[in-house]
Formats: C-alpha cells, structure tokens, sequence
C-alpha cells in the first residue's frame, strides 16, 4: 500500500505546468474506435484513468504506441471485440463511454457496469434512454449493459437532467447515425466543446456545443486526425485553492482561463488576488481567507468537482461559511476525515456548514474519492505537524505529477510504500 506523507506549513510559491484534462481524454479516447484510421492524441494527462482507457482499446484489437508519456498513436483498423469486461470497466465510471462509441461503430456493445468514486446514486438511465431514441435495445444481463441496433437514425433527445456523461455517450451513438440527432439540455463543460472538436477533426458535424442545444449531422464514416487535449480545468483550480490555502503565490500555466471563472470568482471573493494572462493565472494571497457561500451546479457554475477542495480553504476562513451541493447525493464523505484534522463542519444532507477554525493538526486521513483526496492533499499543506494520507489510488485517477509538481512549489511532500 502506498500512502503519502505531508509536512505543513509552507506556503507554496512558483510556478506549476497544467496537465491535460482528464475528463476530456476519457471522452475522447474511445472516440478513436469511431474510425478505422490512425489518431495521434496528444496532451494526454500520465494518470490511472488515461491508462486504463488505453488498455481497454488495445483488448478490443486496437493497436497502442505511446510516443511519449503524453502522447498516443492508436489504430483501431483490427478491432474485433464489442466486449469491455469486468475487470477493465470495473475502475472508473468513464467506461461507460465505451457504450456509445462501440454501438456507434458496431451497432453492438456490451459493456460491464461501471466503477469509479461513489459520491451517491448515478444513474445511467439517461444514456440508456438516447441509445433507444437512436433506435437501440438495451437489456441488461447480470453485471453487463448490452446494446443492440440494426440500424442508427437521429432523433430529438431531450435530457431530463444536465448530464455530462449522458451528453457524451449519446454524441459517440450519434456521430455515424444516418439523419440528425439534436440533444436538449445538453451539457456544456468543456471537455463536452473538445470532444466535439476532436470528432469534427474527424470529420463529423456537430454544432452547438458548449451550449445547451447540440445538434449532430450523421455521416457515413470519420477518418484520422491528431489533436491535443485541453488543460485540466479541475487540476488548475487544486493547485489555486492550494495556493491560497497555504498563503502563497502560484503561478499556474498551460491553462484555458475563460474555463477557470466561476473557480476564480469564488477565490477572489474568499480574499484570493488574481492576475489574468492568456495562458496563465497567477495567485497571491497574504491574509486569513474570507468567509464565502458556494453551491456546486452544472458548468458555467462552480464546479462539484472542485467542491472538496474548497471546502478545505474554507475550514480555516474566518466566520462561517456554507457549501451546498447541487449535484451529487453524496459527496461530503470527505469531512469525516477532515474533522480528524481539526475543522468544524457540519453536514446536513447536502449543506455543509463550515465554522473557521485557526488552523489545522496533521492526522492520519483517507481519501474517499478523487477530488476528496486532492482536499486531503492540500489539508495536510496547510496542517501543523505531519498528514498521512491513505488510499491515494483515488488520487492517481485524476493528478498528474501531483508529487512532483508540489514539491516544486515548496510543499513538503513525499510518496511512500508501507
């Protein structure tokens, strides 16, 4: 078991490189296997998740060369599997998106449930519901969801909920369908724009992404491209909550920071200063943070994904504060083990009340999920004494170089196997 081991106090100052978005490569990876030709996928965070994507399509027959750590070349022309097992889907819940693009390609897939952090019920009916707009049948059979078709034609989708998975899944269906397919109440992330992008690269016609009506013209096939992914909206905004948290003055580059406002709103509002420039933010803070009331919603709001982290800056604001959580049932597991540390917080069902203490104590904490461990990771900067952090196979998920790059701004932190 590794687990890693933190010494607060230290402000961070310096600068840190942002990495690739994660939640856009685990959309647009298994769009390669709507084509037969060659993609080179560059910008490719080094995490867990990205490589367990990379592996699922070479088990269907796809051909897999990194050229670099971030960068792949795949062909999908032998791919002869419909299949994503157990063991492969059961990591994270982005597998799922194995569904839309393999019935995009095959009219056929049949795919294990999905795992990933378990902050509360997510329900795949959504998807499932696009798929049969498209004119599939959906059964599921012991732990697998199974999708046929013998043919795809475009249809009005209306979303009962903003969903993000949803969205993607039923734009990889989509894109090889005959006719026009137009989903309402689309999702509007940015990651939702690059996949879009990525696929009209391709060769396909989509419209109307980054807004809440995408509208997709079917075409007959799509060949190769190569493309870049977009920075990681959520990994620059950890590293900006860290550096506010820890009083110091981080400069975050490669990153997009029109996708950053709402994030940014919410520091500057928390006592955060902040310069803009095309490519980079820059963050300075120098007194105790400010109280502040957030509630997590869809993009363009304040992200669920950076609710954890957040809340971590918020513990040791003056006064009280409240998070309520507008998308998940349940994703303030996290707190338990930041009352270990000190913090005051009380949570009553989706509200999180939070009272300012002075400051926190190390402790031996777990991460619960992805973005709960990165919380954990900025709690333990900011603590007195020594954190423990336990379970950060979570964190691997989703931070590339998370010990690398706080160690270069100063944090005190190390990696170790026990």
């Amino acid at each position: 078991m590794e687990k890693y081991v933190i010494e607060g106090g230290n402000p961070l100052k310096g600068k840190v490189h942002i990495s690739g978005a994660k939640n856009a490569a685990v959309a647009i990876l298994p769009a390669v296997l709507l084509t037969n030709a060659t993609c080179v996928i560059d910008n490719l965070p080094n995490i867990s998740d990205v490589r367990m994507m990379l592996k699922i399509i070479e088990s269907l027959g796809a051909t897999v060369e990194m050229l670099d750590p971030n960068t792949a070349k795949i062909c999908c022309e032998k791919v002869n599997s419909f299949v994503v097992t157990e063991n492969m889907a059961g990591g994270m819940r982005a597998s799922s998106y194995f569904l839309g693009a393999l019935l995009g390609r095959n009219k056929k897939a049949r795919v294990a449930l999905p795992g990933g952090c378990d902050f509360g019920v997510r329900p795949l009916d959504q998807h499932l519901m696009g798929f049969e707009a498209l004119g599939a049948k959906v059964i599921t059979e012991k732990d697998f969801l199974v999708c046929n078709a013998t043919a795809l034609k475009g249809n009005y989708i209306s979303l009962d909920v903003i969903s993000v998975g949803a969205t993607v899944n039923i734009m990889l269906a989509a894109v090889r369908a005959s006719g026009t397919t137009v989903i309402e109440n689309a999702a509007r992330e940015p990651h939702i724009v690059d996949l879009a992008n990525f696929l009209n690269t391709m060769g396909a016609n989509i419209m109307g992404a980054g807004t809440n009506k995408i509208t997709i013209k079917g075409v007959e096939e799509l060949h190769g491209a190569s493309y870049s992914i977009i920075p990681d909206q959520i990994e620059a905004g950890t590293y900006l909550a860290a550096a506010a948290a820890t009083m110091g003055d981080v400069t975050i580059e490669n990153v997009t920071p029109v996708h950053l406002r709402s994030i940014i709103a919410k520091l500057a509002e928390i006592g955060a200063e902040i310069e803009l420039f095309d490519e980079a933010v820059r963050l300075t803070m120098d007194k105790r943070p400010h109280k502040c009331n957030i509630k997590t919603m869809p993009h363009p709001g304040f992200p669920t994904d950076m609710q954890p982290q957040i809340a971590t800056l918020l513990s040791i604001a003056d006064d009280v504060s409240v998070v309520t959580e507008g998308v998940w049932d349940d994703r303030f597991r996290y707190v338990k083990e930041l009352k270990k540390m000190g913090a005051d917080i009380t949570v009553e069902g989706k509200r999180a009340v939070i009272k300012g203490v002075a400051g926190l104590k190390g402790s031996g904490v777990y991460a619960t999920d992805l973005r709960a461990g990165a919380a954990m990771v900025i709690a333990g900067l900011i603590a007195e004494g020594k954190t423990e952090v336990y379970d950060i196979k979570y964190i691997d998920r989703g931070y590339d170089g998370l010990v690398e790059k706080f160690t270069k701004l100063g944090g005190k932190i190390r990696r170790v196997s026990e």
